[in-house]
């Protein structure tokens, strides 16, 4: 692959930069809590030389009633130089699946305006398979201020969704897998509808990912959007279930030049119960 720090990096590349002054690691490990995973708990047993936890439920909008809603900018900014990351530092984002919920970081850092940043391809169980070193001391940050300058048009709302919806532009394609989207399987939040936004597509985020849970090439990302029926030529809104695997679709399309995204943050479980809006069964 090709290092980009602003879109992935790959081990080799985070091991040769590791001891950066300007390196800052994150990990952003997050699971569903039917994985039966405890991503702080697995942070302070190993992680990465350097890294700070980056806590994706709590760095949040605590008014939302949402799960891990966009925080505001002030919160995240005041947890950001409490982490000591700020202007003029790489950001290099992992977690602890390969690639799960390291996206929606490095989505959210580039809607506060920071463009140098990236996610660790394979995460940390490739580094850990490649015999990289791992500890279980947190570092001591230093304050750092952070300038914010954020994008509005990264992100995207339920009323924006559902003119998208009735339009047919920006396309919607959504993260889950598919019987989720077809509304065969149940979904893993109580109280939800079954089914998908309609007019929607399906690139479930798996197909994006190799065996080692590395992003699949530009090209071939490229053909499972395309195979999936949708049209790259034009804008595109992800969406999920809760706003994170969104973001691995997110990321697939800026590594391969599609610059014309937005994330629907709050996704399926926002869509899903909300009884003004239609929602759609079987494939698209």
């Amino acid at each position: 692959m090709t290092d980009d720090p602003k879109t992935l990096v790959s081990t080799d590349w985070l091991a040769q930069h590791l001891k950066d002054p300007d390196l800052r690691l994150l990990d952003a490990s997050w699971y569903l809590p039917d994985a039966g995973r405890d991503a702080k708990a697995e942070y302070d047993e190993a992680h990465i030389p350097g890294a700070r936890f980056f806590d994706i439920d709590e760095i949040s909008d605590a008014r939302s009633d949402l799960p891990h809603m966009v925080p505001p900018v002030e919160k995240f900014m005041s947890r950001m130089r409490a982490m000591g990351v700020g202007d003029g530092h790489q950001v290099v984002v992992y977690d602890g699946a390969g690639i799960l919920s390291a996206p929606r970081v490095w989505w959210l850092f580039r809607l506060m305006g920071q463009e140098n940043v990236a996610v660790l391809d394979g995460g940390l169980p490739k580094w850990v398979a490649e015999g990289h070193p791992t500890e279980d001391m947190p570092p001591i940050p230093r304050d750092r201020h952070m300038t914010v300058r954020y994008q509005n048009a990264l992100v995207r709302d339920v009323t924006q969704v559902s003119q998208a919806s009735k339009l047919g532009e920006p396309q919607v394609v959504d993260a889950r897998a598919p019987a989720r989207f077809r509304g065969d399987a149940p979904e893993p939040r109580e109280g939800l509808r079954a089914g998908h936004i309609p007019g929607s597509r399906n690139v479930h985020y798996e197909t994006l990912l190799n065996d080692d849970r590395t992003l699949k090439s530009p090209e071939e990302t490229r053909a499972i959007f395309e195979a999936a029926g949708v049209d790259l030529g034009k804008p595109i809104i992800t969406s999920c279930g809760s706003g994170i695997t969104a973001a691995i679709l997110a990321l697939s399309l800026q590594r391969m030049g599609h610059r014309n995204w937005s994330l629907y943050d709050g996704s399926w479980t926002e869509w899903g119960m909300f009884p003004t809006v239609p929602v759609a069964t079987g494939d698209a």
